[in-house]
């Protein structure tokens, strides 16, 4: 069927729309503490809605339907994990955050144990949040090829454009602002798109339900005990637990949105409620891919990729005006989590590089080059994605895969540092590097499923760390 000037013009309306939106809070921006924390004064209610859309990008919205499509909804075992871990930043890590005037996750690096452990754990989530972030705004190019027909390295400069003028101009106020309005745009987009396939599919729901069971591709639960698959019920509970206590607590991406709230309790909250919608999302996108397995009925490699089937479908068998629709709204996850990106990366660059260095430079100069980092990481970012052409299958599993192998490191040592006294910074390092050089083995050497990656690396990370802490100089700092 493909799209109609009236998909086109959703498409258009909601790319230019959301662009001029973000360009509102441009004039707010005077300090680095508007720029990079939206001076602290955003609702709890709206850092939950950003927090939700900067874990949901194109990839998840495309890539967990195919991953549902060629198996079952095991993946929410993974999920469950993801509400236990941020429970656990709630009592562990945010008490901590909120000791201060923070600014990066890796300033609390900097009071417990000092400045080269800092600049190590900060330059880690520059280096791996980079090359994840590639892969994602490279998934942007699958949908957008397939809607508008235009080739792949035109289809990611749009979007990094387009979601470069606003993150640029409005700093965090306009990328959290923003969020919202897309977290709405794909959530509603994606209800749209599940009443559409039910009338599609002959006999609806009843039948789709028929099909499903008797192929058990309604399984949520696998408690076999083995390393062999990534979706059984201990590597999703206790893999999605460590997973998301990292991401969500060491990840400049998520933790300069926590920094944002009013106060502690309103962070809390943000994070909590976060939990709730990120399950219902997942299952949504999900049961998904199970619909359109059973409105099919055919192997995913017919498409080539199991990526490509629900932007296929979106394109060619949807009404017009949905399919602009939906299509706007795998857009909208597409532009709130790389916006999340860029703004976080340049607020690490700037804080916990640049400032240490040259302290006292002045107010404008300081915004003026926080929008050349947030540029420069736009560039580096379209050239990942670029490099991820032709070299990535199932994208969701790739992009998580990479930022785990960083994640256990990090979380390691920030767990040293919240619950010991007597780590040090020397020790922390080579429990750190140790870390980071077990889950390179895991992903590379083995065929141990990501979801394990996080929880060995920081178990490894810890212990080495501790270990190496008790040999180091009695002098040397060990409490905060």
């Amino acid at each position: 069927m493909g799209l109609n000037h009236l998909d086109l013009a959703i498409i258009a309306l909601y790319l230019v729309g959301i662009t001029l939106f973000g360009l509102r809070f441009r004039k707010k921006q005077r300090t680095l503490r508007d720029y990079f924390l939206a001076d602290r004064n955003i609702p709890w209610w709206a850092i939950s809605l950003s927090i939700v859309a900067a874990e949901t990008s194109t990839l998840t919205i495309i890539s967990i339907p195919g991953l549902a499509y060629d198996s079952n909804l095991t993946f929410l075992q993974v999920v469950m994990g993801y509400v236990v871990g941020r429970i656990i930043i709630s009592f562990v890590l945010l008490p901590h955050y909120f000791r201060g005037d923070l600014y990066t996750a890796y300033e609390l690096i900097e009071r417990r144990f000092g400045k080269r452990l800092r600049a190590l754990t900060a330059s880690l989530f520059l280096l791996t949040r980079a090359a994840a972030e590639g892969v994602r705004v490279y998934a942007v190019s699958i949908v957008v090829a397939i809607a508008l027909g235009t080739g792949e390295i035109a289809s990611i400069a749009i979007i990094t454009v387009l979601t470069l003028v606003y993150t640029f101009e409005g700093g965090l106020a306009a990328v959290i602002w923003t969020d919202v309005v897309q977290t709405v745009i794909y959530i509603g987009g994606t209800l749209v798109g599940v009443v559409t396939i039910l009338h599609l599919v002959p006999g609806g729901w009843p039948a789709i339900h028929y099909l499903a069971a008797g192929m058990d591709k309604l399984r949520v639960f696998d408690f076999s005990f083995t390393l062999a698959r990534p979706y059984t019920f201990w590597a999703g509970l206790i893999g999605g637990a460590f997973l998301t206590t990292a991401s969500h607590g060491t990840d400049q991406l998520i933790v300069q949105r926590l920094l944002a709230a009013r106060d502690q309790r309103q962070s809390v909250t943000a994070l909590l409620t976060s939990g709730v919608a990120i399950f219902f999302q997942f299952a949504l996108f999900l049961i998904v891919g199970v619909m359109l397995w059973a409105y099919y009925g055919m192997p995913s490699s017919i498409f080539g990729k199991a990526d490509y089937i629900y932007p296929t479908f979106i394109v060619t068998r949807l009404p017009h005006g949905i399919s602009g629709l939906l299509i706007a709204a795998i857009l909208a996850a597409a532009m709130s989590n790389l916006s999340a990106a860029l703004n976080s990366l340049s607020s690490s660059s700037m804080m916990d590089f640049y400032l240490q260095r040259h302290s006292g430079v002045d107010n404008q100069t300081q915004m003026r080059l926080s929008r050349v980092a947030t540029f420069f990481w736009a560039l580096v970012l379209f050239a990942l994605a670029v490099l991820s052409l032709h070299k990535v299958s199932r994208v969701i599993e790739v992009g998580l895969s990479i930022a785990s192998v960083a994640y256990g490191a990090l979380l390691g040592v920030f767990l040293l540092g919240v619950l010991t006294k007597r780590a040090t910074e020397r020790g922390s390092m080579v429990g750190m590097l140790f870390g980071f050089g077990a889950e390179l083995y895991l992903w590379l050497a083995t065929k141990v499923p990501w979801t394990w990656y996080v929880a060995i690396g920081t178990v490894v990370t810890f212990a080495i760390g501790y270990a190496a802490s008790l040999l180091t100089s009695p002098s040397e700092k060990t409490v905060a």
